[in-house]
């Protein structure tokens, strides 16, 4: 057996070796090219000036009560102007004419990734119309491309090149302007010629291949029984049946962790250098003493990654363990000094796409701490969308139907949304307590249209509690333990934990550990407009990606906003209050204008009742032109 996978190394050793000598010709290559296509690769990110230390934001400065969400660049350095999008958009198909070839600055509604021009386009008009006035950016992940061309394989090094380029970017626009960047880490690993251990997982030590495009390969039964194995899905591979493993991330530190540490140094407070060098996940005070943002290394967390064990409750040094046992004492010190935070991460929290008990852990922890979290932002998806975490996810229900799964960037999803939505309670029997609202932002990488999101938040208020109706100040609540449901509940009748927990099926799952009390309060910003709460946010499209050209460049125009007509003309002149006059039509400021379809939604703000209201609305089956429009904004209009 040993002989077996030595003989399996040396061979992949080998063919690594060849594609390095081959990836070296295609860069001379590159380099000395004069045709068109040749030229078009050459259009380098920006990575002009020295790259700071971490921002000082100790500084007062005046708030503008904006912030950018931005997120899954994918820029491509191989994207090549009428390729074929059946090669990744690096090189014509020579066997046929392809009817879908690629834009001069992207592909929209492909399979593409974004074209250094698509990128760089994006980040100078930030530049230019939106970095003096926001006050910060939320940046949650991935900006190298996808491993979608078996003749093109990515290399760590390439990868890490990619981050660094953007990074560098990212600096030039908005870093060296005083406007905190917060990034968090995407999909950083996914090629032929990394060799992770996979000792966490197997508590053995073997070599793990990562192989450039999708494969499904079984390893056979007689192979896992020889190595102690007895399912399919174990982490190692077979040298003579290899299986593809991506998004693999092995505990820090690692090369992963060493090189993110160094490439955002300009990002990463000092104070959290040690912890993301060990785990790729930290904190960044935007606002001194009142607003943190917290970065999530989700790979810990995502049930892709086979080289953790996906938080066990008798593994406490897992990984993904030791990273909700961080952000549980983050929370608890922002909930001691009275801070408001978002949680930002790459994939978002769903059954879907977590482990079992990494993401009951992570429901938990949202809930229990929902008075000091404002909301939670992810990306990877591609579909702009948001779903709920609910305390039902925190019962044993056994048989129960699956819940919300952000598992696909199709039209299932849409439907299972609609399903969710549809079953949410009434608004006598519903308890706030028991929701959290997870954003999932659309990408800038065009699977459908360029996108970004400008959000505002509300800095007009004090900082003091709001009074209640009836003129007294609300005495805030005592901490509150998970509140009993009743049975009936949409997801199935639940179990007696007393009686499962005893189970040897449920007496190691964290829903039989988890008795913490919550903090939840009806007057905390997350639940009620007052200061720092989201108010809204305005999303922007580039509708004309295909069209555009060396003499007609593609424009960002606004798709849609959150807020109602009335509250964005009342506003319109106000410079620090949601969205500039100037960023938006005319339409939405017309004098006599009471609709539009660019404000579908009315909300007044994005706390977690506003969010349950158009749930249900989206879920009225009357509501035929709401739903259109969500599924319309779902995938840019795409289905």
């Amino acid at each position: 057996m040993l002989g077996l996978l030595l003989v399996g190394y040396l061979l992949r050793e080998s063919q690594c070796r060849m594609l390095a000598l081959s990836i070296a010709v295609v860069v001379l290559g590159l380099q000395v090219a004069s045709s068109p296509l040749g030229a078009a690769v050459q259009v380098p990110l920006s990575m002009q000036g020295d790259v700071p230390e971490a921002l000082d934001i100790s500084r007062p400065k005046k708030l503008h009560g904006r912030f950018l969400h931005i997120t899954d660049i994918h820029p491509d350095g191989h994207y090549k102007a009428h390729a074929a999008e059946s090669k990744a958009c690096h090189r014509k198909n020579p066997k046929k004419k392809s009817k879908n070839v690629s834009g001069y600055y992207g592909t929209s509604y492909s399979e593409c990734d974004s074209s250094f021009r698509l990128s760089n386009f994006t980040l100078d008009y930030l530049a230019e119309n939106w970095a003096s006035e926001i006050d910060f950016v939320v940046w949650t992940g991935d900006s190298a491309r996808h491993d979608n061309d078996h003749q093109l394989p990515r290399t760590p090094d390439e990868i890490f090149d990619l981050n660094r380029a953007v990074t560098a970017k990212m600096e030039s626009v908005f870093t060296h302007r005083g406007i905190p960047v917060v990034p968090s880490l995407g999909k950083p690993i996914s090629n032929p010629c990394s060799v992770l251990s996979v000792s966490p997982l197997a508590r053995f030590s073997a070599p793990l291949y990562v192989l450039p495009y999708e494969l499904t390969l079984i390893t056979p039964s007689f192979v896992l029984a020889d190595l102690g194995f007895t399912n399919s899905h174990s982490p190692l591979p077979s040298p003579l049946f290899p299986f593809a493993a991506h998004n693999i991330l092995e505990p820090g530190p690692n090369r992963v962790t060493t090189e993110f540490t160094s490439i955002w140094k300009s990002f990463i407070p000092f104070n959290y250098r040690q912890v993301f060098h060990r785990g790729a996940y930290y904190s960044s005070e935007v606002v001194p003493n009142q607003l943190a943002i917290i970065a999530l290394n989700t790979l810990y967390f995502y049930d892709s990654n086979k080289a953790v064990n996906g938080c066990p409750y008798n593994d406490p040094d897992d990984p993904g363990n030791l990273e909700l046992d961080w952000l549980e004492v983050r929370l608890q010190e922002y909930l001691e000094r009275d801070m408001q935070v978002w949680i930002t991460g790459h994939v978002p929290p769903s059954p879907g796409n977590y482990f079992p008990e990494c993401f009951v852990r992570y429901v938990e922890l949202a809930l229990r701490y929902q008075n000091v979290v404002l909301g939670h932002l992810f990306g990877h998806m591609n579909v702009d969308h948001f779903f709920f975490l609910e305390s039902i996810d925190l019962e044993i229900i056994p048989e129960s139907k699956k819940a919300v799964r952000t598992a696909g960037n199709d039209l299932a999803l849409y439907n299972v949304l609609l399903e969710e939505f549809a079953a949410l309670p009434t608004n006598k029997k519903i308890n706030l307590d028991e929701y959290a609202a997870v954003n999932v932002a659309p990408s800038v990488v065009p699977n459908y249209l360029p996108s970004f999101r400008i959000f505002s938040y509300n800095v007009t208020d004090t900082l003091d509690s709001i009074e209640p109706e009836g003129g007294k100040k609300k005495k805030k609540p005592a901490p509150k333990k998970p509140p009993k449901r009743k049975h009936g509940h949409r997801r199935g009748e639940r179990g007696d934990k007393d009686k499962h927990c005893t189970e040897e099926k449920y007496q190691n799952s964290w829903k039989c550990h988890l008795d913490e009390p919550w903090n939840s309060d009806e007057n905390s910003p997350s639940r009620t407009n007052r200061f720092w709460s989201p108010l809204g946010y305005a999303q922007y499209i580039m509708p004309n990606l295909d069209e555009a050209n060396k003499t007609h460049p593609p424009v960002f125009e606004l798709e849609y906003v959150t807020f109602p007509v009335e509250m964005l003309q009342a506003e319109a002149e106000r410079d620090n209050f949601l969205i500039p006059a100037r960023h938006l039509p005319g339409e939405l400021l017309a004098e006599n204008t009471t609709k539009s379809k660019f404000a579908p939604y009315s909300l007044p703000d994005l706390t977690i009742p506003s969010w349950v209201r158009l749930a249900k609305r989206i879920a009225d089956e009357k509501r035929v032109k709401l739903r259109k429009r969500f599924k319309k904004y779902m995938f840019s209009g795409g289905y």
